[in-house]
């Protein structure tokens, strides 16, 4: 039997006292997840500009204990074994950084220890940026240029299915750069609320549209430069417009390209689970990035009603972003779990080589 050093009892949802807590008179339980005993596999670690909330650490960050195997097939034995723990560990903290697992060498070893949570796969349909298929149900990334700067946002935030999870693992460490920030999306809706209520109560009420025009094939240049064929995985017009509608999305064609119309969107979500309001929208990765030869980023985003959104509004919260992200900079091996309902992520530019690898759950 695998056991594990850490906490004997972990919650399994944030504590309701202030300065986050939304709905004060409903009644808030707790469920608790209780450690084995003689626990001595996995244990907590730091990593530098982690940041606290409400006495909790973010992210949670869980390396081998010492004199521990790093086999990959002893990780996907613990993972198996302690998958609740580790469940009530995730909603807690939002984010799982496992780092020390240097074993962990191949997009195949990756794609094993995805599936050793259970979690069921998503496909990727609708989403913007180019990925390759590279074993299994993993992906590379974003493959957009290394100079680029990917904005923050909730994976596939703009569609009606979205991943509750992503796995991100560091095949190749970057020369220079190339962190992933990642900030706690409650807070972000909480600053914002608070400086700017009336643009978050139109949020609120009016939603989001997204507008981009997609090419035929797939453009690497483009950090949004997925091409049609591959957003909706048809090479046939007729099937590519009933799946873009059963995502909410209306086709316009102009020739081979077609214009992507999605929304309104809700731009705020409430987390039953945490019981919060949580910033789930796209809005300043579309209006800062979806920027190639055939997109205006300013005409990306707007409000549900179709008025234009305030520039200068839009760049501060990006600067409160900045501001609470944490940004994750990469060791070879290192696997980085993510609640997609909690926690947004950007990527830094970088120096190659960099191979970072990914996988989407529901």
């Amino acid at each position: 039997m695998i056991a594990f050093l850490c906490p004997r009892t972990v919650y399994t949802s944030l504590s309701p006292t202030p300065p986050f807590n939304y709905h004060k008179n409903k009644p808030f339980s707790l469920s608790l997840k209780k450690m084995p005993e003689n626990s001595t596999f996995f244990t907590q670690t730091r990593i530098p500009h982690q940041k606290t909330y409400g006495g909790i650490v973010f992210p949670a960050v869980l390396s081998p204990s010492a004199g521990q195997s790093r086999d990959p097939s002893v990780l996907r034995a613990a993972v198996k074994e302690q998958k609740p723990w580790l469940d009530s560990l995730l909603h807690k903290h939002g984010a799982i950084l496992f780092r020390g697992f240097d074993s962990l060498g191949t997009a195949s070893d990756f794609n094993k220890v995805v599936e050793a949570f259970g979690y069921e796969e998503l496909p990727y349909v609708g989403g913007a940026a180019p990925r390759s298929n590279v074993v299994g149900r993993v992906f590379t990334s974003n493959e957009s240029p290394p100079d680029q700067k990917i904005p923050f946002h909730h994976e596939m935030a703009q569609v009606p299915e979205y991943p509750a999870k992503l796995f991100f693992f560091c095949e190749v460490e970057p020369a220079e750069g190339g962190q992933t920030p990642i900030v706690l999306s409650h807070i972000v809706y909480e600053r914002m609320k608070e400086k700017y209520p009336d643009f978050v109560e139109k949020l609120e009420n009016n939603g989001l549209i997204y507008t981009r025009v997609l090419g035929e094939e797939d453009d690497p240049s483009s950090a949004i430069g997925r091409g049609w064929k591959s957003t909706f995985l048809t090479i046939d017009k007729s099937v590519a417009e009933e799946r873009a509608a059963k995502l909410n999305t209306k086709l316009e064609w102009i020739n081979d390209d077609v214009k992507t119309i999605m929304g309104p969107i809700p731009a705020i979500k409430y987390d039953e689970t945490r019981q919060r309001k949580i910033w789930f929208n796209s809005m300043v990765a579309a209006y800062t990035g979806w920027e190639d030869a055939r997109n205006d980023p300013k005409k990306a985003i707007t409000f549900g009603d179709g008025t234009l959104l305030p520039e200068h509004i839009i760049y501060d919260c990006l600067k409160i972003m900045d501001e609470e992200s944490v940004a994750v900079p990469w060791q070879k091996g290192d696997v980085l779990l993510i609640d997609n309902l909690a926690v947004l992520h950007s990527r830094k530019p970088f120096t190659p080589p960099r191979r970072i690898l990914a996988s989407l759950c529901k």
